[in-house]
């Protein structure tokens, strides 16, 4: 009798485990996304060491709604401000062609342009969205990029306003097959956290990855803050897929030599590690990519 029950709890567990959602049966993720292009040394996709065994993101840096010459807003008319003389259309196909696991996308927004702060500043909500969609299409297509990453860290509006304008962005690019996955990049802000989670709240179906800036704490975070602060923020953004970040600028959380790794063993036992992203490859040339290939080698199943 005893046999029989436990054969058919055996049988009952394996079906309900098949039953569950695949972000519920196997949490855990090999996603590693690294923006690049921002700083203008010469980088191409071609100097970062690649893992075949992890799903790979470029995030170009950036595409900003603002004039080239002279910055200033353009209400959703973007053009192109990372180094697209050695990140070009050709660069893109060549990575992608290379390597079947790349994906590339382009990143909006940033902290700055120019000599002052990158603003969202929408003159309307359906006038910034019309113009978004015909540029950001444009440039897509011209590059033949996968999807895109909401950055915007500085407002001239108010959260309802954001959340309504990169809501319908995201949802009219999908919609028209023109990218295959969104993600959004908040930190631990008042300001930058009120517009992202009127976003999230409105819009987090369209939402693929949170690449939350865990750089943006306090330089000498510990292990045990940065568990914390991933629980809090993997809360804030219920349902989402919330990554976890280091810097290679020294900039500031927890870094690779003071424990990131085992943070991410941890969080991986817990069925939590959802990916990891890097700011930044151009920063990372100085220190030939070590932390990259770590991190990858950790995602593909070692350490």
């Amino acid at each position: 009798m005893a046999s029989t029950i436990l054969l058919s709890f055996l049988i009952l567990s394996q079906a309900l485990l098949l039953t569950l959602p695949p972000s519920q049966a196997a949490p855990n993720s090999k996603l590693f996304r690294e923006y690049i292009g921002a700083e203008f040394n010469n980088i191409k996709f071609s100097d970062v060491p690649i893992n075949p065994s992890v799903d790979f993101h470029f995030l170009l840096s950036f595409a900003i709604d603002y004039t080239t010459d002279s910055p200033s807003p353009t209400n959703g008319n973007f053009n192109i401000f990372w180094d697209s003389d050695n990140l070009s259309p050709s660069q893109v196909n060549s990575i992608k062609a290379n390597h079947p696991n790349v994906k590339v996308g382009l990143s909006l927004g940033g902290d700055s342009v120019g000599s002052g702060y990158a603003y969202f500043t929408p003159s309307s909500v359906d006038s910034w969205v019309s113009n978004a969609v015909s540029s950001l299409t444009k440039i897509i297509k011209q590059y033949g990029l996968d999807g895109i990453d909401i950055d915007y860290e500085h407002f001239k509006t108010d959260p309802n306003t954001f959340a309504e304008c990169i809501g319908r962005l995201v949802t009219t690019l999908k919609g028209n097959g023109v990218i295959s996955f969104a993600s959004i990049a908040p930190f631990d802000d008042d300001e930058v956290q009120s517009h992202y989670l009127a976003l999230w709240g409105k819009y987090g179906n369209v939402i693929d990855y949170v690449n939350f800036q865990f750089y943006a704490y306090d330089q000498g975070t510990t292990v045990s803050q940065f568990l914390n602060y991933f629980n809090t923020q993997n809360s804030n953004y219920g349902g989402g897929k919330v990554l976890v970040s280091f810097s290679t600028d020294g900039s500031g959380g927890l870094s690779p030599e003071n424990g990131f790794f085992t943070a991410c063993d941890r969080l991986r036992s817990q069925g939590k590690l959802h990916g990891i992203f890097v700011w930044s490859a151009d920063d990372s040339m100085g220190n030939g990519f070590r932390y990259e290939r770590r991190s990858q080698a950790l995602l593909a199943g070692g350490h």
